[in-house]
Protein backbone atom coordinates (compact mmCIF):
# COMPACT_ATOMS: atom_id res chain seq x y z
CA UNK A 1 0.00 0.00 0.00
CA UNK A 2 1.45 3.37 -0.98
CA UNK A 3 1.84 6.07 1.65
CA UNK A 4 -0.22 9.21 1.20
CA UNK A 5 1.26 12.09 3.23
CA UNK A 6 -2.04 13.97 2.97
CA UNK A 7 -3.48 11.44 5.44
CA UNK A 8 -1.07 12.46 8.17
CA UNK A 9 -3.09 14.71 10.43
CA UNK A 10 -4.56 14.97 13.90
CA UNK A 11 -8.00 13.60 14.73
CA UNK A 12 -9.47 15.96 17.31
CA UNK A 13 -12.36 14.52 19.31
CA UNK A 14 -13.94 16.67 22.08
CA UNK A 15 -15.44 14.56 24.85
CA UNK A 16 -16.55 15.76 28.29
CA UNK A 17 -14.62 19.00 27.82
CA UNK A 18 -11.38 17.07 27.26
CA UNK A 19 -9.29 17.09 24.13
CA UNK A 20 -8.10 13.76 22.73
CA UNK A 21 -5.49 13.72 19.97
CA UNK A 22 -5.06 10.61 17.87
CA UNK A 23 -1.37 10.22 17.09
CA UNK A 24 -1.80 6.95 15.14
CA UNK A 25 -1.21 8.71 11.85
CA UNK A 26 1.83 10.44 13.27
CA UNK A 27 3.43 7.18 14.35
CA UNK A 28 3.09 5.85 10.81
CA UNK A 29 5.80 8.31 9.82
CA UNK A 30 8.34 6.24 11.72
CA UNK A 31 7.70 3.29 9.41
CA UNK A 32 8.60 5.24 6.29
CA UNK A 33 12.02 6.17 5.01
CA UNK A 34 10.87 9.15 2.97
CA UNK A 35 12.10 12.48 4.30
CA UNK A 36 9.71 15.38 4.79
CA UNK A 37 10.47 18.61 2.97
CA UNK A 38 8.94 22.00 3.61
CA UNK A 39 9.44 25.35 1.94
CA UNK A 40 10.15 28.25 4.29
CA UNK A 41 11.25 31.84 3.84
CA UNK A 42 14.86 30.69 4.13
CA UNK A 43 14.51 27.85 1.62
CA UNK A 44 13.67 24.13 1.74
CA UNK A 45 14.06 22.36 5.09
CA UNK A 46 14.31 18.56 5.18
CA UNK A 47 13.38 16.55 8.25
CA UNK A 48 14.04 12.89 8.90
CA UNK A 49 11.14 10.88 10.30
CA UNK A 50 12.50 10.99 13.84
CA UNK A 51 13.27 14.69 13.60
CA UNK A 52 9.76 15.46 12.39
CA UNK A 53 8.15 13.32 15.09
CA UNK A 54 10.28 14.90 17.81
CA UNK A 55 9.51 18.44 16.62
CA UNK A 56 5.77 17.76 16.47
CA UNK A 57 5.77 16.25 19.96
CA UNK A 58 7.74 19.25 21.22
CA UNK A 59 5.26 21.59 19.56
CA UNK A 60 2.21 19.83 20.99
CA UNK A 61 3.58 19.47 24.53
CA UNK A 62 4.65 23.11 24.73
CA UNK A 63 1.32 24.11 23.24
CA UNK A 64 -0.52 22.13 25.91
CA UNK A 65 1.50 23.86 28.62
CA UNK A 66 0.51 27.28 27.23
CA UNK A 67 -3.14 26.27 26.79
CA UNK A 68 -3.57 24.81 30.27
CA UNK A 69 -1.89 27.80 31.93
CA UNK A 70 -4.28 30.10 30.12
CA UNK A 71 -7.37 28.02 30.95
CA UNK A 72 -6.36 27.80 34.61
CA UNK A 73 -6.11 31.59 34.80
CA UNK A 74 -9.35 32.06 32.87
CA UNK A 75 -11.32 29.83 35.24
CA UNK A 76 -9.85 31.40 38.40
CA UNK A 77 -11.92 34.51 39.21
CA UNK A 78 -9.29 35.72 41.68
CA UNK A 79 -6.33 35.49 39.34
CA UNK A 80 -4.46 38.66 38.40
CA UNK A 81 -0.95 39.43 37.23
CA UNK A 82 -0.65 42.15 39.89
CA UNK A 83 1.21 40.04 42.45
CA UNK A 84 3.64 38.74 39.85
CA UNK A 85 4.34 42.20 38.45
CA UNK A 86 4.76 43.81 41.86
CA UNK A 87 7.28 41.10 42.79
CA UNK A 88 9.47 42.02 39.80
CA UNK A 89 13.17 42.66 40.41
CA UNK A 90 16.18 43.87 38.42
CA UNK A 91 16.45 46.81 36.02
CA UNK A 92 12.97 46.49 34.52
CA UNK A 93 11.15 46.20 37.85
CA UNK A 94 9.99 49.82 37.76
CA UNK A 95 8.22 49.27 34.43
CA UNK A 96 6.46 46.10 35.55
CA UNK A 97 5.45 47.59 38.90
CA UNK A 98 4.08 50.69 37.18
CA UNK A 99 1.95 48.40 34.99
CA UNK A 100 0.53 46.74 38.09
CA UNK A 101 -0.18 50.08 39.78
CA UNK A 102 -2.39 51.27 36.90
CA UNK A 103 -5.70 49.40 37.05
CA UNK A 104 -6.57 50.07 33.40
CA UNK A 105 -3.19 48.82 32.20
CA UNK A 106 -3.40 45.84 34.54
CA UNK A 107 -6.78 44.84 33.10
CA UNK A 108 -5.32 44.86 29.60
CA UNK A 109 -2.30 42.84 30.75
CA UNK A 110 -4.54 40.26 32.44
CA UNK A 111 -6.63 39.91 29.27
CA UNK A 112 -3.62 39.62 26.97
CA UNK A 113 -1.92 37.18 29.31
CA UNK A 114 -4.88 34.80 29.58
CA UNK A 115 -5.95 34.85 25.95
CA UNK A 116 -2.39 35.02 24.69
CA UNK A 117 -1.59 31.77 26.51
CA UNK A 118 -4.77 30.11 25.23
CA UNK A 119 -4.38 31.15 21.60
CA UNK A 120 -0.66 30.38 21.49
CA UNK A 121 -1.40 26.95 22.94
CA UNK A 122 -4.13 26.23 20.40
CA UNK A 123 -1.92 27.45 17.55
CA UNK A 124 0.95 25.15 18.54
CA UNK A 125 -1.19 22.09 19.27
CA UNK A 126 -3.18 22.28 16.04
CA UNK A 127 -0.36 23.65 13.91
CA UNK A 128 -2.37 26.69 12.84
CA UNK A 129 -0.46 29.94 12.20
CA UNK A 130 2.37 28.08 13.87
CA UNK A 131 5.15 30.59 13.34
CA UNK A 132 2.96 33.50 14.47
CA UNK A 133 2.08 31.52 17.59
CA UNK A 134 5.77 30.81 18.17
CA UNK A 135 6.71 34.50 17.90
CA UNK A 136 3.91 35.44 20.31
CA UNK A 137 5.10 32.74 22.70
CA UNK A 138 8.68 34.01 22.56
CA UNK A 139 7.54 37.56 23.35
CA UNK A 140 5.35 36.43 26.25
CA UNK A 141 8.08 34.23 27.74
CA UNK A 142 10.60 37.07 27.35
CA UNK A 143 8.36 39.31 29.48
CA UNK A 144 8.09 36.57 32.11
CA UNK A 145 11.86 36.15 32.18
CA UNK A 146 12.72 39.85 32.30
CA UNK A 147 10.30 40.47 35.14
CA UNK A 148 11.77 37.64 37.25
CA UNK A 149 15.32 36.90 36.05
CA UNK A 150 17.11 34.24 38.13
CA UNK A 151 20.15 36.35 38.95
CA UNK A 152 22.43 36.19 41.98
CA UNK A 153 21.20 38.27 44.89
CA UNK A 154 17.58 38.51 43.74
CA UNK A 155 14.94 37.08 46.05
CA UNK A 156 11.29 36.80 45.11
CA UNK A 157 8.20 36.54 47.28
CA UNK A 158 6.72 34.04 44.81
CA UNK A 159 8.76 30.84 45.28
CA UNK A 160 10.25 29.09 42.27
CA UNK A 161 10.07 25.36 41.63
CA UNK A 162 13.83 24.91 41.88
CA UNK A 163 17.17 26.67 42.16
CA UNK A 164 18.37 28.59 39.13
CA UNK A 165 21.13 30.96 38.10
CA UNK A 166 20.66 32.92 34.85
CA UNK A 167 18.93 29.98 33.14
CA UNK A 168 15.51 28.86 34.37
CA UNK A 169 12.56 26.90 32.96
CA UNK A 170 11.14 30.04 31.36
CA UNK A 171 14.31 30.68 29.37
CA UNK A 172 14.59 27.02 28.38
CA UNK A 173 11.01 27.05 27.13
CA UNK A 174 11.68 30.28 25.23
CA UNK A 175 14.62 28.65 23.45
CA UNK A 176 12.48 25.60 22.66
CA UNK A 177 9.76 27.79 21.12
CA UNK A 178 12.47 29.58 19.14
CA UNK A 179 13.52 26.19 17.77
CA UNK A 180 9.89 25.55 16.76
CA UNK A 181 9.91 28.85 14.89
CA UNK A 182 13.14 27.98 13.08
CA UNK A 183 11.97 24.44 12.25
CA UNK A 184 8.23 24.74 11.58
CA UNK A 185 6.14 21.60 11.23
CA UNK A 186 2.65 23.05 10.90
CA UNK A 187 2.72 22.80 7.11
CA UNK A 188 3.60 19.09 7.29
CA UNK A 189 1.39 18.02 10.21
CA UNK A 190 -1.07 20.73 11.10
CA UNK A 191 -3.85 22.98 9.89
CA UNK A 192 -1.25 25.26 8.26
CA UNK A 193 -0.99 22.59 5.56
CA UNK A 194 -4.63 23.20 4.65
CA UNK A 195 -4.20 26.99 4.75
CA UNK A 196 -0.82 27.50 3.12
CA UNK A 197 0.08 24.15 1.60
CA UNK A 198 3.51 22.61 2.03
CA UNK A 199 5.18 25.47 0.13
CA UNK A 200 3.02 28.34 1.41
CA UNK A 201 4.34 31.31 3.35
CA UNK A 202 3.07 32.38 6.76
Amino acid sequence: MSWNPDNIFFNIVPSNSCLFINFQALFSILQKSQKQRIMTNSGIKTFSNWQLTSLVFLRVTIGWNFLYEGLAKLTDPDWSAMGYLMDSKWIFSGIFQAMAANQSVLSVIDFLNVWGLILIGIGLILGVLTRIAAVAGIILLAFYYLSHPPLAGLRYAIPSEGNYLIINKTLIQLIAVWALYLFPTGRIIGIDRLIFGRSGQE
